[in-house]
This record gives structure tokens, sequence and C-alpha cells, in this order.
């Protein structure tokens, strides 16, 4: 079946579509020879190449995977930092002929989940402003919040990029001049979180994603590190944005050497860190993603 240029080559994990059909405006992508051009459609037998590299077209869902990382703060959401700072994407495991995705950002001073997925299409969806899928974040601020700033941040507030709000907050304790939140909202907008709680006069100290939509950051995510969602639960993500869904398959070996080799590293990697102190895990344990089914939100 004959499928649009850019849908294909977002699906082998080269970019997004966006990103696809910059690269055949600038008459990078060569199909059977010829120079692409927008609005072209290719089958998986076509020859098709990016800046001289073969690309491997495959058909939809094939060798699709998502994976959870637990992002570091530090560390940013790029390929390549012109700083020399440490990246995302530097502790993911390596692919031949696909580049893992992010589904999303977040800054430098945030961490928690990630999605990563070698899906183009799946990560364009999950992105979508149309899709509607929450993020729940745990949040630390500093100053006073009183009721009336709680009301605001759930009734809306404009931004310099438009009005904003977050879809719940649920109180999660704390002493003195620092106190704990959860909060949802529906969109991934740059600092959008921090610039909420800074129109209400108050400082955020630290921030955590727990949660994307269905996708909890799961305790066995450790900090820096990464696992990889079984078959199913990738199907059930598909699911929600009406993505076609594959049988499952068992994992192949190169999977099942990844999931290895990051297991040994979580348990020497959580070793050390015990050692020093982790906001994320050592300092409000109480504070877990909750459950599916047994938290307040929706």
């Amino acid at each position: 079946m004959d499928e649009k240029l850019q849908k294909v080559l977002a699906r082998a994990g080269q970019g997004s579509r966006r990103e696809m059909e910059n690269r055949i405006r600038e008459g990078r992508v060569l199909v059977n020879g010829e120079v692409a051009t927008l609005g072209d459609r290719v089958s998986i037998t076509d020859s098709i190449t990016i800046d001289g590299y073969a690309i491997v077209a495959t058909e939809a869902g094939a060798n699709r995977r998502v994976i959870i990382y637990n992002k570091p703060e530090g560390e940013v959401c790029t390929r390549k930092d012109p700083e020399g700072r440490t990246t995302v994407f530097e502790k993911l495991p390596k692919l031949r002929g696909e580049r893992w995705i992010a589904v999303g950002r977040l800054d430098i001073n945030t961490s928690g989940l990630l999605l990563f997925t070698t899906d183009g299409e799946l990560a364009n969806r999950l992105m979508h402003p149309s899709t509607e899928i929450d993020r729940e974040y745990l949040v630390r601020v500093m100053g006073e919040v009183t009721d009336e700033n709680l009301d605001s941040l759930k009734k809306g507030v404009n931004l310099e990029d438009g009005p904003a709000k977050f879809t719940d907050i649920v109180d999660g304790g704390g002493e003195g001049i620092n106190h704990w939140f959860y909060v949802c909202l529906m969109e991934g907008r740059n600092r959008e979180v921090r610039r909420l709680w800074e129109s209400q006069g108050v400082k955020v100290n630290r921030l955590k994603r727990v949660r994307f939509g269905p996708v909890f950051l799961p305790s066995k995510a450790k900090v820096g590190r990464w696992v990889e969602m079984e078959g199913d639960e990738v199907n059930a993500l598909c699911d929600l944005v009406d993505l076609q869904s594959t049988a499952t398959q068992p994992k192949t070996q190169q999977q099942k050497l990844d999931m290895k080799r990051n297991k040994n590293k979580a348990t020497a990697g959580g070793a050390r860190r015990a050692k020093g102190f982790d906001w994320q895990s050592s300092e409000k344990p109480e504070f877990k993603p909750k459950k599916p089914g047994k938290r307040s939100f929706r």
C-alpha cells in the first residue's frame, strides 16, 4: 500500500513528520534515485535514502518500541548540545537503521518521565494537542499558597502565550515555606507548570513529571535509567491515539540484551546514589505516583 513519504520516514524513526517534510523540501531525500517532492507516495519496496543513507521502510507497527526514561535534573532534551551538556539521548539503547524520538520535552531543571519511541507516527499523535493527553507532575513551591491562588490556577490565568490552567491540584503537604502539590494539565507548553505557579507569586524549586496519560513512572525506572514497555502496553498506548496496534511479538535477542544491560546499570547506579542526597527518591518517599484507579484526578 502506498503512503505519504513523510509518514513512512517518520515511522522509520527518522524524525517527526514536520522534520521529514523539511528534509524533502531541501532535496535531501531520494526515492528510487530521484529527488523526492512533497506529496510523493511510496511503498516499503521502494529505495529511499536521506543524505545518502539508506532508510529501511517498514509496515505500520513493525518493530515499534517504546521506552520510559527517568530523566535527572541537568540533562537537556536535544541530540547534540553546543554547550557540551549531557543529553537525554546519551543513555538510551543503541539502534541500527532507526533512532529514538522523544515524546515532548522537559526543561533542564525538570526531572521525571520521558517517553521515547522508534515510531514517528506514534510520537506525533501523542504530542498533538488534539489528543488532549494529561500530564501529572509532583511540584514543590516556595511561598505562601492560598485557596484563592489554587482556585485561580484551576480556573485559568493569562500567560504571555495565552490562557493556561491546571485541570486538578492535590495537596501533597509540606513544612515551612515549602509545600508539595500534584498538578495535572492537558498540554506541554514551554515551562508551563513553572509559569503558572509564578503567576501566583510563588517559585517552583522542585519539579518532576510522574505520569503521561496512562503511563506512570515505574519504581524500577531508576533516576537516569530506562525501562522498555511490553507489547500489550505499547498497544494500549496506540489505542489511546487511534493508531493501529500490532500482535505482540517476543522480544528480539538485541532487546533482551539491552534490558539485561540496563538492569545491571540501574542496580549499580542505585548503590551509588544511596550514599548521597537524591530528592527524587529519598526526600519525599511517601509521595509516589498513584496507581491507576486509586488517584484523585479526573
